[in-house]
């Protein structure tokens, strides 16, 4: 196939790549390519809720990485889970609409020296793409929510379409044990509880392909090159200045092509496939790409390493006189019933987010803000993929909001179709199996107040009789897993970081012509759910790229 060439090159056709293609392409003039290495997002299971339980470590939309054996697991490997298909991870993921805490992004201002990242300068960013229900006409939206939330944006914002009475009363258990109600996590402070808000459209998945590319696909300059594999980035390397990367070696419809860039070609492959594209290409860190005989074009360290990732630990309650998912799926008539309301209503369990109550809280009184985030589901199984309990139960997962524990992606050969080693290093510091024992200890406090005491809860997972911090920290090695929020290979940070891979515009470092935006670039991760602050990033790079910043 014939070199093509274009103006920009967006690698990943997922949550950021979706956006970034349709904002850059809506000037006529950009010729845009977008590559995907997933196929069309057609598949029925990506746009029913519920189908999340058939799109995770399903080949036909997940690239089904596992995690290296894991010494903070007790040596447990993990299944990875990131989107292969048009939209990537929004259309496999949670639809949880959580944007973080204003610290995070101020955080992020002070480790770039940049105020753009402040919390008051990404707010507008946030409410570009938003579409939140509460300002619908005849809703119930005030001056308040106007100040935080978008109306007539792409990304639509919706509540949840069921409700569980074991749930509102975890919920009000939750009051009971200190933890505020709020009717909206997103303006910065999230403390409290409440039912999650939720990505999806009249009881359908919102993912990134139908906001942002179904209609910007209709475009003459935008050009979609789907099930194409990526296999590296092109470089001039030999004028004798600064590499700069010419575009991106593919293999498509079973042969080998190049496309080129005149201006840049744009990272969206995630916080595994960027890293590793980096690598592939020549770089990142000089032993490792040595160790694998790839010709270095820029040392930078940085890339591959910071992974963070959120560690949910599920607690388990089985619980008496109450109606959960176990009791109403593990029946031929409960499931019918269950497609029946779904199919006449759009609501339902088949309309269920994998969680469904949400929690911000401290896991302990030295805590200085809310660092532990609840995911509460009426419902429980061994591990993901299993079938449920035969007897009523609740799930509460809770997870580290801002762990410490660093990982790395690094590949383990130059063959770009290999997956890369990827080691969270989960609960690898002090600080991470402090919290992971408190934040245990927290919900059997909320388990043990009176609204939910009414249901005799006893606890399955981890059990009762492990108390000590050194138990409860192994315990949660044991029945810990990811919440699939990986972030920060590939970090933003100042001119005298040595491991920063970009600078605060998301350009890498040492090489011209390139830019990452996506979840990699986080120097920190963010509290709460990582989606929609990776929009929020895309959103804020279109800017910086349609304005031709060098």
């Amino acid at each position: 196939m014939a070199d093509q060439e274009f103006d920009y090159i967006v690698v990943g056709a997922g949550t950021a790549g979706c956006l970034l293609a349709n904002r850059l392409s809506a000037d006529p003039s950009n010729r845009v390519l977008l590559i995907e290495a997933g196929g069309r997002d057609n598949y029925h299971w990506i746009h029913i809720p519920v189908g999340y339980l058939y799109c995770i470590d399903n080949p036909r939309t997940d690239w089904r990485f596992r995690t290296e054996p894991d010494p903070g697991l007790n040596g447990r490997s993990l299944i990875y889970p990131r989107g292969k298909t048009l939209g990537g991870c929004s259309s496999i993921n949670g639809m949880l609409y959580i944007r973080g805490q204003a610290r995070d992004y101020d955080g992020w201002a002070e480790l770039c020296d940049d105020e753009a990242w402040r919390w008051d300068n990404c707010l507008p960013d946030f409410m570009k793409h938003e579409d939140h229900y509460r300002l619908d006409a005849g809703g119930d939206g005030d001056a308040t929510h106007r100040d935080f939330h978008g109306h007539g944006g792409e990304w639509r914002v919706e509540k949840q379409r069921l409700n569980w009475q074991v749930l509102d009363d975890f919920a009000t258990a939750a009051v009971e044990a200190g933890v505020p109600r709020t009717e909206d996590f997103n303006r910065g402070d999230n403390e409290g509880v409440n039912y999650f808000d939720v990505n999806q459209r009249a009881g359908w998945r919102w993912n990134t392909s139908k906001a942002f590319l179904r209609e910007a696909e209709k475009r003459p300059n935008l050009t979609l090159w789907h099930s194409t594999q990526v296999l590296g980035l092109a470089f001039d390397t030999d004028n004798g200045d600064t590499p700069r990367c010419r575009g991106v070696r593919v293999e498509r419809q079973g042969k080998p092509s190049e496309a080129l860039a005149d201006r840049e070609v744009i990272l969206c492959a995630g916080a595994i496939g960027s890293p590793q594209l980096l690598q592939l290409s020549g770089v990142g860190p000089a032993d490792l790409l040595g160790a694998h005989r790839i010709p270095v074009v820029c040392d930078l360290p940085g890339v591959g390493e910071n992974l963070q990732d959120h560690l949910q630990i599920r607690s388990v309650y089985r619980v008496t006189g109450a109606k959960t998912l176990n009791t109403m799926a593990n029946s031929l008539v409960g499931k019918a019933k269950i497609g029946l309301e779904y199919a006449l209503k759009r609501s339902g369990p088949m309309s269920m987010a994998p969680s469904q109550l949400c929690a911000f809280t401290r896991s302990s009184d030295e805590q200085t803000h809310p660092n532990i985030q609840y995911h509460v589901q009426p419902l429980s199984l061994e591990a993901f993929g299993q079938p449920l309990h035969d007897f009523p139960a609740i799930t509460a997962s809770v997870c580290n909001l801002n762990p410490t524990s660093r990982g790395t992606v690094r590949i383990k050969s130059a063959d770009p179709r290999q997956a890369p080693a990827i080691a969270p290093n989960y609960l690898s510091t002090p600080e991470d199996r402090k919290v992971a024992a408190d934040s245990l200890r927290v919900t059997r406090r909320i388990a043990e107040q009176p609204a939910f005491a009414k249901y005799r809860p006893e606890e399955v997972k981890p059990g009762v009789q492990y108390h000590s911090d050194d138990d409860l920290a192994r315990l949660s090695g044991d029945i810990g897993t990811t919440i699939f929020h990986p972030v920060g290979t590939a970090k933003m940070g100042r001119d005298d970081d040595p491991m920063a891979v970009v600078d605060s515009r998301l350009r890498v470092r040492g090489v011209q012509g390139l830019r990452v935006v996506d979840a990699s670039v986080m120097p920190t991760i963010t509290s709460g759910n990582t989606n929609s602050p990776t929009l929020m990033i895309a959103e804020k790079a279109a800017g910086w790229i349609l304005a031709h910043e060098a």
